[in-house]
Protein backbone atom coordinates (compact mmCIF):
# COMPACT_ATOMS: atom_id res chain seq x y z
CA UNK A 1 0.00 0.00 0.00
CA UNK A 2 2.33 2.88 -1.52
CA UNK A 3 2.81 5.42 -4.15
CA UNK A 4 5.92 5.84 -5.49
CA UNK A 5 7.43 8.99 -5.69
CA UNK A 6 11.15 8.68 -6.16
CA UNK A 7 13.27 5.22 -6.20
CA UNK A 8 13.78 4.00 -2.76
CA UNK A 9 10.71 6.21 -1.15
CA UNK A 10 6.75 5.32 -0.76
CA UNK A 11 4.25 6.63 0.48
CA UNK A 12 1.82 5.03 3.02
CA UNK A 13 -2.06 5.01 3.21
CA UNK A 14 -1.42 5.68 6.73
CA UNK A 15 -0.19 8.40 8.33
CA UNK A 16 0.66 9.17 12.09
CA UNK A 17 1.34 12.18 12.87
CA UNK A 18 3.82 12.34 15.83
CA UNK A 19 5.64 14.54 18.43
CA UNK A 20 6.89 12.16 20.59
CA UNK A 21 9.49 8.83 20.29
CA UNK A 22 7.60 6.91 22.36
CA UNK A 23 4.29 7.40 20.30
CA UNK A 24 6.53 7.15 17.38
CA UNK A 25 7.99 3.64 18.32
CA UNK A 26 4.60 2.61 19.16
CA UNK A 27 3.34 3.56 15.83
CA UNK A 28 6.28 1.60 14.18
CA UNK A 29 5.71 -1.32 15.98
CA UNK A 30 2.14 -1.01 14.89
CA UNK A 31 2.81 -0.86 11.24
CA UNK A 32 2.37 2.60 9.93
CA UNK A 33 4.39 2.92 6.97
CA UNK A 34 4.68 7.06 7.28
CA UNK A 35 5.41 9.20 10.00
CA UNK A 36 4.92 13.05 9.93
CA UNK A 37 6.79 14.50 12.48
CA UNK A 38 4.44 16.92 13.54
CA UNK A 39 6.37 19.13 16.81
CA UNK A 40 4.77 22.52 17.98
CA UNK A 41 6.97 23.27 21.02
CA UNK A 42 10.56 23.89 22.39
CA UNK A 43 13.09 25.50 20.87
CA UNK A 44 15.06 24.70 17.42
CA UNK A 45 17.45 22.58 18.75
CA UNK A 46 15.19 20.05 20.75
CA UNK A 47 13.06 19.80 17.46
CA UNK A 48 16.00 18.84 15.33
CA UNK A 49 17.24 16.16 17.49
CA UNK A 50 13.36 14.57 18.37
CA UNK A 51 13.16 14.60 14.62
CA UNK A 52 16.26 13.40 13.66
CA UNK A 53 15.40 10.56 16.27
CA UNK A 54 12.31 9.71 14.71
CA UNK A 55 13.74 9.85 11.18
CA UNK A 56 16.49 7.09 12.42
CA UNK A 57 13.72 4.97 13.74
CA UNK A 58 11.71 5.33 10.32
CA UNK A 59 14.90 3.88 8.47
CA UNK A 60 15.14 1.09 11.19
CA UNK A 61 11.66 -0.18 10.54
CA UNK A 62 11.61 1.00 6.61
CA UNK A 63 9.16 3.37 7.08
CA UNK A 64 8.67 6.87 5.53
CA UNK A 65 9.40 9.79 7.84
CA UNK A 66 8.16 13.33 6.79
CA UNK A 67 8.53 16.80 8.70
CA UNK A 68 6.14 19.16 9.83
CA UNK A 69 6.24 22.70 8.21
CA UNK A 70 9.98 22.34 8.32
CA UNK A 71 12.18 22.17 4.72
CA UNK A 72 15.31 22.75 6.79
CA UNK A 73 14.67 20.33 9.74
CA UNK A 74 13.30 17.48 7.06
CA UNK A 75 16.68 18.25 5.03
CA UNK A 76 19.27 18.10 8.23
CA UNK A 77 17.55 14.64 9.21
CA UNK A 78 17.55 13.05 5.74
CA UNK A 79 13.78 13.15 6.09
CA UNK A 80 11.87 11.37 3.49
CA UNK A 81 9.76 14.95 2.70
CA UNK A 82 8.07 17.66 4.51
CA UNK A 83 4.34 18.93 4.66
CA UNK A 84 3.30 22.02 4.79
CA UNK A 85 0.65 23.95 5.41
CA UNK A 86 -1.43 27.36 4.13
CA UNK A 87 0.64 29.96 6.90
CA UNK A 88 4.19 28.03 5.97
CA UNK A 89 6.60 28.81 3.22
CA UNK A 90 4.87 28.19 -0.26
CA UNK A 91 4.98 24.93 -2.20
CA UNK A 92 7.03 26.18 -5.02
CA UNK A 93 9.63 27.52 -2.62
CA UNK A 94 10.09 24.22 -0.46
CA UNK A 95 10.18 22.24 -3.91
CA UNK A 96 13.31 24.52 -4.82
CA UNK A 97 14.85 24.34 -1.47
CA UNK A 98 14.70 20.19 -1.09
CA UNK A 99 14.87 19.37 -4.69
CA UNK A 100 13.02 17.02 -7.14
CA UNK A 101 13.03 13.58 -5.03
CA UNK A 102 11.76 14.33 -1.72
CA UNK A 103 7.99 14.06 -1.25
CA UNK A 104 6.52 17.79 -0.46
CA UNK A 105 3.03 17.75 0.55
CA UNK A 106 0.61 20.64 0.26
CA UNK A 107 -2.81 21.88 2.32
CA UNK A 108 -6.09 22.14 0.46
CA UNK A 109 -9.74 22.12 1.51
CA UNK A 110 -10.75 22.91 -2.57
CA UNK A 111 -10.26 21.81 -5.94
CA UNK A 112 -8.85 25.21 -7.08
CA UNK A 113 -6.12 25.35 -3.97
CA UNK A 114 -5.65 21.46 -4.59
CA UNK A 115 -4.46 22.13 -8.89
CA UNK A 116 -2.78 25.34 -7.91
CA UNK A 117 -0.55 23.46 -5.04
CA UNK A 118 0.06 20.58 -7.88
CA UNK A 119 1.32 23.02 -10.71
CA UNK A 120 3.69 24.25 -7.85
CA UNK A 121 4.88 21.11 -7.21
CA UNK A 122 3.08 19.27 -4.67
CA UNK A 123 3.77 15.14 -4.45
CA UNK A 124 0.66 14.97 -2.23
CA UNK A 125 -2.69 17.06 -0.76
CA UNK A 126 -3.38 16.77 3.02
CA UNK A 127 -7.08 17.07 2.46
CA UNK A 128 -9.56 18.46 5.45
CA UNK A 129 -10.46 19.13 7.95
CA UNK A 130 -12.61 15.85 7.14
CA UNK A 131 -14.45 15.59 10.23
CA UNK A 132 -14.63 17.44 13.31
CA UNK A 133 -11.21 17.29 15.79
CA UNK A 134 -10.50 18.45 18.98
CA UNK A 135 -6.51 17.47 18.57
CA UNK A 136 -6.23 20.98 16.53
CA UNK A 137 -7.43 24.25 17.02
CA UNK A 138 -8.59 26.77 14.97
CA UNK A 139 -9.73 24.74 11.95
CA UNK A 140 -12.07 25.72 9.53
CA UNK A 141 -15.65 24.03 8.89
CA UNK A 142 -15.20 19.97 8.38
CA UNK A 143 -15.48 19.71 4.65
CA UNK A 144 -17.02 16.15 4.71
CA UNK A 145 -15.95 12.79 2.35
CA UNK A 146 -18.17 15.26 -0.02
CA UNK A 147 -15.13 17.90 0.50
CA UNK A 148 -12.61 14.94 -0.14
CA UNK A 149 -14.10 13.42 -3.08
CA UNK A 150 -13.84 17.33 -5.18
CA UNK A 151 -10.24 17.38 -4.30
CA UNK A 152 -9.40 13.77 -5.05
CA UNK A 153 -11.53 13.97 -8.20
CA UNK A 154 -9.27 17.26 -9.21
CA UNK A 155 -6.02 16.27 -9.16
CA UNK A 156 -3.69 13.77 -10.25
CA UNK A 157 -1.59 12.91 -6.87
CA UNK A 158 -2.30 10.92 -3.68
CA UNK A 159 -5.17 12.55 -1.66
CA UNK A 160 -4.43 12.15 2.23
CA UNK A 161 -7.31 12.99 4.61
CA UNK A 162 -7.30 14.48 7.96
CA UNK A 163 -8.67 15.30 11.08
CA UNK A 164 -11.67 13.24 13.02
CA UNK A 165 -10.79 10.09 11.15
CA UNK A 166 -11.23 7.10 13.45
CA UNK A 167 -11.11 3.17 12.05
CA UNK A 168 -14.82 3.34 11.81
CA UNK A 169 -14.60 6.48 9.35
CA UNK A 170 -11.59 5.27 7.07
CA UNK A 171 -13.96 3.19 4.65
CA UNK A 172 -16.33 6.17 3.29
CA UNK A 173 -13.05 7.88 3.29
CA UNK A 174 -11.18 5.68 1.05
CA UNK A 175 -14.29 5.01 -1.01
CA UNK A 176 -14.35 9.02 -1.73
CA UNK A 177 -11.26 8.65 -3.62
CA UNK A 178 -8.43 9.24 -0.87
CA UNK A 179 -5.60 7.01 -1.24
CA UNK A 180 -4.91 6.85 2.62
CA UNK A 181 -5.41 9.11 5.74
CA UNK A 182 -3.57 10.81 8.31
CA UNK A 183 -4.27 10.69 12.29
CA UNK A 184 -2.94 12.50 14.84
CA UNK A 185 -5.52 12.09 18.33
CA UNK A 186 -6.99 8.72 17.22
CA UNK A 187 -3.13 7.19 17.67
CA UNK A 188 -1.30 9.52 20.10
CA UNK A 189 -4.12 9.90 22.73
CA UNK A 190 -4.85 6.28 22.81
CA UNK A 191 -4.41 4.25 25.59
CA UNK A 192 -2.37 2.13 23.52
CA UNK A 193 -0.79 3.54 20.27
CA UNK A 194 0.77 0.33 19.01
CA UNK A 195 -2.67 -1.05 19.01
CA UNK A 196 -4.60 1.87 17.92
CA UNK A 197 -2.30 2.16 15.03
CA UNK A 198 -2.96 -1.66 14.32
CA UNK A 199 -6.31 -0.96 14.05
CA UNK A 200 -6.09 1.65 11.69
CA UNK A 201 -4.05 -0.72 9.57
CA UNK A 202 -6.41 -3.19 9.49
CA UNK A 203 -9.21 -0.47 8.58
CA UNK A 204 -7.12 1.45 5.72
CA UNK A 205 -6.55 -2.55 4.13
CA UNK A 206 -9.95 -3.46 4.28
CA UNK A 207 -11.05 0.00 2.73
CA UNK A 208 -8.74 -0.59 0.19
CA UNK A 209 -9.73 -3.98 -0.50
CA UNK A 210 -13.35 -3.14 -0.73
CA UNK A 211 -12.62 -0.23 -2.77
CA UNK A 212 -10.51 -2.65 -5.43
CA UNK A 213 -13.04 -5.05 -5.80
CA UNK A 214 -15.74 -2.25 -6.59
CA UNK A 215 -13.02 -1.16 -9.40
CA UNK A 216 -13.07 -4.69 -10.82
CA UNK A 217 -16.74 -4.96 -10.46
CA UNK A 218 -16.95 -1.58 -12.31
CA UNK A 219 -14.65 -2.76 -15.09
CA UNK A 220 -16.16 -6.43 -15.60
CA UNK A 221 -18.15 -6.21 -18.88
Amino acid sequence: MTFDDAPGRSLGRLHVLVDSLIVAEAALEGGAPTLQVRIKTGSDADRLRLSEAIAARCRAAGATCLVNDRADVALAVGADGVHVGADDLPVATVRRLVGPDLFVGGTARDPETGRRLVGEGASYLGVGPTFATKSKTGLPDPIGVAGVRAVALAVSVPVIAIAGISAQRVDEVIEAGAWGVAVIGAVSDAPDPHSATHEMMLAVAKAVEAQTANLRHLETP
